[in-house]
């Protein structure tokens, strides 16, 4: 079994596999070091807007996808209390890729794992790293296999960090556990057969304690994901003692959101509710550092906009073309690394920084019932305000833009 690289990545979800491909595609020699089995399923909302659609062209997986995803998204909506507010989605600039479309994320993590492997990454699955030792230029990391104990030293020169915002990288880590918090966001997903959600229609739900979405994705299923506050889960749970945590929530998007009862009432939940969270929204302390950080590790948005798949695809191009386009020797240095770093970092800023600010603006309204109240009405008078807010969110800009602006 090879133990040294290039580069070491953890993680092996859409930012950390996407990096994979790429530096494996310049040349590289690459490990890939994922904790879970896949397919595996994930909280996510499981939209790919349109704008990401060249990068899964430009990774090998472009075929597949478009095999296997959902109708095209045309329309958004906003659903609150008995409201639903329809406009159009906009079309992206890229005319060859104008609509987004909803894969199961154990279908794409897969996907991109086996794309992966067939650049000749060393996949280390199920893994999980437990130590890391040196510094940029020397790296080492202890891995350990999950289901056998095995452990092996992985070094390499470059490590990227991909492991998500959920994890730790150490098994014994030392920092204490965060307090619960009142208003700590928690995030649920189910997927349902059989439903009568409108092919095409990409929903927002504004509730009172939270904000969630649904979305008609591969093979006719319908994700319902759902971000809620902690403290509107204990009063579901106190309402309903004895249900399980999923049920409680499903039961409360149903009756909070008329458009979701409607979508759902024929429908059958395939597999349980599965959640995780508490969400932690915001850019990470070490960004402009190394390790390099991608994915949720890097920052995080409010799922609100959908932009999460967006950030974890967009960064690991933004990375890995600094990366290819470095010279070698630059690379080997803790010096030229933390450099490289702190050009990424900002261009990183550039890139998501308004994102994550419209998405924590629209989540905070949406979350409130007075605010959500109004957000419902100004949309039934003027729905193209819809249209213009995904506009913002970064739904039709090419990817050639995105990188240019970035590196601005």
């Amino acid at each position: 079994m090879r133990t040294h690289f290039d580069a070491v990545i953890i993680g092996a979800g859409p930012a950390g596999a996407a990096c994979a491909i790429l530096l494996a595609g310049a040349g590289w020699s690459v490990g890939l070091v994922e904790k879970q089995r896949f397919p595996r399923r994930k909280v996510c909302g499981e939209c790919i807007a349109a704008s990401n659609l060249p990068l899964l062209a430009a990774l090998g997986v472009g075929a597949q996808f478009d095999a296997l995803a959902g109708p095209e998204i045309r329309r958004i909506a906003l659903m609150h209390r008995t409201r639903t507010v329809i406009a159009a989605m906009p079309a992206a600039a890229d005319a060859a890729f104008p609509w987004g479309r909803a894969l199961g994320r154990e279908t794409l993590d897969t996907l991109l794992r086996d794309r992966a492997c067939d650049l000749g990454v060393t996949i280390f699955q199920p893994w999980c790293v437990v130590g890391i030792d040196g510094e940029a230029g020397n790296w080492s990391c202890h891995a350990r296999a999950i289901e056998t104990e095995r452990r092996v030293l992985l070094r390499s020169p470059l490590l990227i960090d991909a492991h998500g915002s959920w994890e730790t990288l150490r098994e014994n880590a030392t920092t204490p556990p965060r307090l619960h918090r009142a208003d700590d966001l928690l995030a649920f997903k189910a997927n349902f057969t059989g439903g009568t959600l409108a092919d095409g229609l990409l929903p927002i739900l504004a509730f009172a304690g939270g904000y969630g979405g649904m979305v008609r994705a591969g093979g006719g299923v319908t994700t319902l994901a759902c971000c809620v506050r902690r403290d509107r889960l204990y009063a579901l749970r106190r309402a309903a003692p004895g249900m399980a945590v999923g049920q409680a929530v499903e039961r409360y998007l149903r009756r909070a959101c008329r458009g979701v009862d409607d979508a759902l009432s024929a429908a059958l939940r395939t597999g349980a509710w599965i959640g995780s969270g508490p969400l932690r929204p915001g850019v990470r302390a070490g960004l402009d550092a190394v390790p390099f950080q991608v994915g949720n590790a890097a920052g995080e948005a409010h799922p609100i906009v959908g932009e999460g798949m967006s950030m974890a695809l967009q960064a690991a191009f933004l990375l890995c073309t600094r990366l290819t386009g470095q010279c070698a020797p630059a690379l080997q240095s803790a010096a030229g690394q933390r450099a490289l770093a702190g050009h990424y970092g900002l261009a990183w800023r550039r890139q998501f920084g308004p994102r994550l600010r419209l998405a924590a603006a629209f989540a905070h309204l949406a979350m409130h019932d007075a605010s959500g109240a109004l957000m419902s009405r100004l949309t039934q008078l003027f729905p193209a305000l819809l249209t213009q807010g995904a506009i913002q969110a970064g739904k039709v800009r090419r990817v050639s833009d995105t990188l240019r602006i970035a590196d601005a």
